[in-house]
């Protein structure tokens, strides 16, 4: 009974933090029954469902309260990635992931047929691009941006009838998703670190934002990613095939249902970029490489800016961090609802996903209470062999000029 009311009173605080976003009585009260509803026990948190639960005779103030009411999503969204920095603590790490909402027919704005791994198919869906902020007590999601296909944001009546704003024009996921970084920093997030799988860890200019808010990151990236430098382009996969065998360091990126996630990591500093870094730097660009234990075909490739001074084990950690958003993902929607609205209008989308990014918020900051958790790792490293490319300097690798001939078609990324 002690812990039932310990999270009575957990809420009560999260909605007193938040009650002035919503300037009348009625809209707070409406406000706290939706947000009840996606954290009780209803079946499906669909409007008839939560108004039943909630007591109500229809579902028409929760329809009022998330398409035709007055109040900011936005600045809720704010409340909630500074509850979750608050109850998560400092150090963290921001990661950028989208996923699907599976809708029906063509009403929904920003709905079409797109590939979503949500279903791992082409598929009819909405794409909401997501931030969640990870430390060693929990995880929570930060912020959110809905993905509106050209098919749409090309068709102004369109548009007008989702009730879209005549302002909102195409923008890439990597555009949405440097767009929330930016956010997320300038609003004071205290995050460490920044990881993304291929989709965005291969934009250059996604890459390039975070060096220049002086915010480290490990990313995923293709295998055809090239590497560039005063000597020439590579694939990533081509470094990562000579590095030597003693480069190879078995860590564990995290604990996963079955216990720590070990693999084989290989990863070699990169010579400092002359046009963009400090002299003397203050950071070191890295590759990157994860390879399965038990299938070594099997290897994931990564680009890392990381500060002086490092440790391979601290960006391995970083690297499998990545996964915590889709343990958000989930925990959002299977407990809280965060894709069982019911709604089609652009302004519903943010105010449904916002208000079961709070609910969620509450869980991870109740779970925080009880977590704590350090992933740790030895590295271990020997002289390699005098023609590799990959060269000893201190306590970690480096990358010399390879001695294969470098692409001939440069690529305007690096």
């Amino acid at each position: 009974m002690a812990e039932v009311a310990w999270w009575a009173d957990e809420l009560e605080s999260v909605f007193g933090r938040v009650a002035g976003r919503f300037g009348r009585a009625d809209l707070r009260w409406r406000m706290r029954d939706y947000v009840r509803g996606l954290l009780g026990q209803a079946a499906r948190k669909n409007g008839w469902q939560l108004a039943e639960w909630a007591g109500h005779h229809t579902p028409d103030g929760f329809q009022r309260l998330l398409n035709s009411s007055v109040w900011d999503a936005d600045a809720l969204r704010d409340d909630v990635r500074a509850y979750v920095a608050e109850r998560l603590g400092p150090d963290g790490v921001l990661i950028i992931d989208d996923t699907g909402f599976i809708k029906k027919g063509t009403t929904s704005a920003g709905v079409g047929r797109q590939y979503t791994g949500t279903s791992g198919k082409i598929d009819n869906c909405q794409i909401g691009v997501f931030a969640a902020y990870a430390t060693r007590s929990g995880r929570a999601l930060v912020d959110r941006e809905l993905y509106l296909p050209k098919a749409w944001t090309s068709d102004r009546d369109r548009c007008r009838g989702a009730k879209i704003p005549d302002g909102r024009g195409f923008a890439t996921k990597g555009e949405l998703a440097r767009d929330i970084v930016r956010r997320c920093i300038a609003a004071g997030l205290p995050a460490a670190w920044v990881t993304a799988d291929e989709a965005y860890g291969q934009d250059w200019h996604f890459r390039r934002l975070l060096e220049q808010l002086d915010v480290g990151y490990v990313v995923a990236v293709p295998k055809s990613q090239q590497i560039k430098s005063l000597a020439g382009i590579w694939r990533i996969d081509q470094l990562i095939k000579e590095a030597p065998v003693d480069a190879w360091q078995r860590l564990s990126c995290g604990h996963g249902a079955k216990g720590p996630r070990v693999y084989d990591w290989a990863a070699a500093r990169l010579p400092a970029n002359l046009v963009f870094d400090a002299d003397p730097p203050t950071h070191h660009r890295w590759v990157m490489a994860r390879r399965s234990l038990s299938d070594p075909g099997q290897i994931a490739y990564y680009l890392a800016y990381a500060p002086v001074g490092i440790e391979i084990a601290e960006l391995v950690r970083i690297a499998g961090s990545r996964w915590a958003v889709e343990e958000c993902f989930q925990a959002a929607k299977n407990e809280c609802g965060l894709d069982q609205y019911e709604v089609r209008r652009y302004i519903g989308w943010y105010r449904h996903i916002t208000l079961a990014m709070l609910a969620h918020a509450v869980l991870a900051a109740l779970a925080a209470q009880a977590t704590t958790d350090a992933a740790k790792g030895a590295a271990e490293t020997d002289r390699p062999s005098s023609r590799s490319p990959w060269q000893r300097s201190g306590g970690s690798w480096t990358l010399s000029c390879p001695t294969h001939e470098p692409t001939a078609i440069p690529s305007p990324t690096h």
